[in-house]
């Protein structure tokens, strides 16, 4: 039985080690929250929050009387989805102010990467080969960003800054837009953001409406020769339109950071794809310290009976 001035949890994943990179060991920095790896739990009764981060299928069943599950990255369609995650528990989620600077620099790399031509650089360094190739402004290339929330906001900024125009397909008009950004809002924002650019970067958050959002019909609307910029979450991409427009030139790579299923296989044909640029989900990520004071905090509040204040809304998803 738990202290009355304590409470428990427990941290759930079936691919990572929370508690060490995380640094999610309280003992000794929090007397009044005790936070268990599974095979630590000696009663699971008194187990009312979860640290989660891809929980197995059956990883919240031992615990009845859970009240919170927390992810610790900025997506919670792991949790949302989640079969055995009982509808009344209350999902929250870590909210790290250094996540968008970390985005934003990963799509302009990715951006800049094509815009510039690194990749044939790189070929002419193998073959010892001097030949610059011609530069164009900025502002030529067309990049739409599908998404503005705290992410898509920073990375409109980050590719605003360095002069590209940019089209934006969000839920609202922003607050402070950023000057020279074409925002786009309603049912038909994505269709009117995209149409006639030449770099997607989908920074969505999944949702009914969003997922497949990454179809043949949006492909369609791109500039012939366009690069994809998948950063947002797996499910949005429908896998055989993206080959299908690979194979079509209607798209001529993509840089891929999210999978439906991850980690990616092994055997996958997009790993030996030499129009694709995979890397493993790293476009951002939570920083361990924000985490692990995130996790403390959501833990306090629950134990004080507190509104959550890191917790999401069901039914938008995030």
């Amino acid at each position: 039985m738990a202290n009355p001035g304590t409470i428990h949890g427990v941290l759930l994943s079936d691919t990572f080690d929370l508690k060490s990179f995380y640094n999610l060991d309280l003992a000794g920095r929090a007397d009044d929250v005790r936070l268990f790896n599974p095979d630590e739990v000696t009663d699971p009764a008194a187990i009312r929050f979860a640290v989660c981060w891809l929980p197995g299928a059956e990883a919240f069943a031992p615990y009845p009387n859970l009240e919170m599950a927390m992810s610790v990255g900025a997506g919670v369609d792991d949790l949302l989805g989640h079969p055995g995650l009982d509808g009344g528990v209350a999902i929250c989620r870590v909210r790290d102010p250094y996540q968008a600077d970390l985005m934003a620099g990963f799509a302009v790399h990715e951006v800049l990467h094509v815009e510039r031509d690194f990749h044939t650089y790189q070929g002419h360094q193998s073959a010892a080969r001097w030949d610059p190739l011609p530069l164009r402004p900025p502002h030529h290339r067309k990049v739409a960003v599908l998404g503005h929330g705290s992410m898509g906001a920073a990375v409109t900024q980050a590719l605003a800054a360095l002069g590209f125009t940019v089209s934006v397909a969000c839920r609202r008009p922003p607050r402070e837009p950023v000057k020279g950004v074409a925002y786009f809002t309603g049912e038909d924002a994505i269709a009117q953001a995209v149409t006639g650019v030449d770099t997607v970067v989908n920074v969505l958050p999944l949702t009914p409406q969003t997922h497949g959002i990454l179809n043949r019909n949006m492909f369609g609307r791109l500039a012939p020769g366009a690069w994809l910029v998948q950063i947002g979450r797996g499910e949005h991409l429908h896998a055989e339109d993206f080959v299908a427009a690979l194979d079509s030139g209607q798209l001529s790579g993509a840089s891929l950071d999210v999978f439906a299923q991850e980690p990616l296989p092994p055997g996958h044909a997009f790993w030996q794809d030499p129009r694709l640029r995979i890397t493993p989900h790293i476009a951002s990520d939570t920083t361990p310290h924000v985490v692990s004071e995130q996790a403390l905090q959501s833990a306090r509040e629950l134990l004080a009976g507190k509104p959550l204040s890191l917790a999401v809304d069901r039914a938008q998803g995030y």
